[in-house]
């Protein structure tokens, strides 16, 4: 009793409000001030990225135009990345891990270039070694599970083999999120750009210039038009530059525009028309996925229902009821 009061009296003590208003005040400042320090500029590493993509280009081009072999384009790994690559080249990982799909997926998930792919195989490499250690040490050594060591052994041996697919799963959920982030900003894309044609400015422009619209949207969608802006500028067959849009969103509303431009370049086809089909195309699907996701939502709160908030449904409506008999007997 004594001490309920006590803490009531100190809760509206003058003083004390004023201690609490002057921390929270304070706590307000610091947490206003460090936000902006924190924020990571992704936008602007990502067109830095890109630029370094079209100075590379550059120099392929005028490589096979002059027909001369000059220096290399790739740079030379420094820190880790030096040591896995001294490791991947003495155990030629490259041959021994490697699958033909794994360049295409490190670019879906917006991972280009030789040292991606090389840190993908390193970790490819040592992940089931490195779970199976791990495995070990935990069932024999931490936990005392009453198994027998043969089972342990079997055990261990079949986080080994999941091991192995811990670096696909990494690359699968990041390009899952990379086509989340593209196709939300997509459609509002495809309207920039259709309006910059119907403009009068050039492909090469309107991508240009949707990249940089788009980019506090989805930096990520805002790369890859940057890149193919590059890719337009310097590859000698501009359709190449497309498919490779395809390639590295990996999505079919991707693909439905890359081949609408295809077309436009080759026959002659108006290009604002297919660019209107289109974006209206994958603002219909964008429709559709919002619209399969609320209707897989009630399937997905059942359980939850059942675990969490029928069991406090029924204390409450018989509750009373219990105590009241218990009052009786």
């Amino acid at each position: 009793m004594f001490g309920s009061i006590n803490i009531v009296d100190m809760v509206f003590d003058p003083g004390f409000l004023v201690t609490a208003c002057v921390a929270v005040l304070a706590f307000a400042t610091i947490v206003t001030l460090a936000l902006p320090a924190l924020e990571r500029d992704t936008l602007n590493k990502r067109l830095k990225s890109v630029s370094q993509r079209r100075e590379e280009l550059r120099a392929r081009h005028k490589e096979q135009i002059s027909g001369r072999k000059g220096t290399s384009l790739r740079a030379d790994p420094v820190g880790g990345a030096k040591l896995i690559k001294k490791f991947s080249d003495r155990f030629d990982l490259a041959k021994l891990v490697a699958s033909e799909d794994s360049q295409g997926k490190l670019a879906q998930a917006g991972l280009r270039g030789p040292t991606p792919l090389m840190v993908f195989n390193f970790f490819r490499f040592v992940m089931p070694f490195l779970v199976f250690a791990v495995a070990l040490l935990y069932l024999f050594l931490i936990t005392n599970f009453a198994w027998a060591p043969m089972v342990k052994l079997m055990v261990a041996m079949a986080l080994t083999l999941m091991g192995y697919y811990f670096p696909d799963l990494y690359i699968t959920n990041l390009i899952q999120k990379r086509q989340q982030s593209i196709m939300a900003a997509f459609p509002d894309a495809l309207d920039l750009l259709l309006i910059c044609v119907e403009s009068g400015m050039s492909v090469e422009a309107g991508f240009a210039k949707v990249a940089a619209e788009i980019g506090q949207s989805s930096a990520e969608l805002a790369e890859e038009f940057a890149l193919t802006t590059a890719e337009l500028s310097y590859l000698p067959d501009r359709k190449q530059a497309f498919e490779n849009l395809a390639k590295r969103c990996g999505h079919q509303g991707v693909k439905a525009v890359a081949t609408a431009l295809n077309q436009a370049e080759r026959y002659g086809t108006p290009l604002g028309q297919a660019l209107r089909v289109c974006a209206q195309e994958n603002r219909d699907m964008r429709m559709m996925d919002a619209e399969r996701k609320a209707a897989a939502l009630p399937a997905k709160l059942t359980v939850p229902m059942i675990l969490f908030f029928l069991p406090c449904l029924f204390v409450v409506i018989m509750g009373p009821a219990i105590m009241k008999i218990s009052h009786v007997m």
